[in-house]
């Protein structure tokens, strides 16, 4: 059994994701996201889909970041 790096829960069913050459141990998906998925730069919503980003700077949707002054960017429709 492997630990969970996020929550410390040992776990026979953990499973490994790799990201910019780090290895992560994980329990659930909950804890993968909380760790590794990036946040809002206005809200600080953890950004689970797409979301947008412009210079390395994401957003959930296009309300926040018009929220933070962005103009280039904008949601699907």
């Amino acid at each position: 059994m492997a630990k969970c790096m996020k929550c410390g829960n040992e776990y026979d069913k953990s499973f490994e994701i790799k990201m910019n050459e780090r290895i992560y141990i994980f329990d659930s998906f909950e804890c993968a996201i909380s760790e590794l998925a990036p946040r809002c730069k206005h809200c600080g919503c953890i950004v689970i889909g797409h979301g947008l980003e412009n210079d390395g700077i994401i957003y959930c949707c296009s309300n926040c970041a018009v929220s933070e002054g962005e103009t280039k960017l904008s949601d699907s429709v």
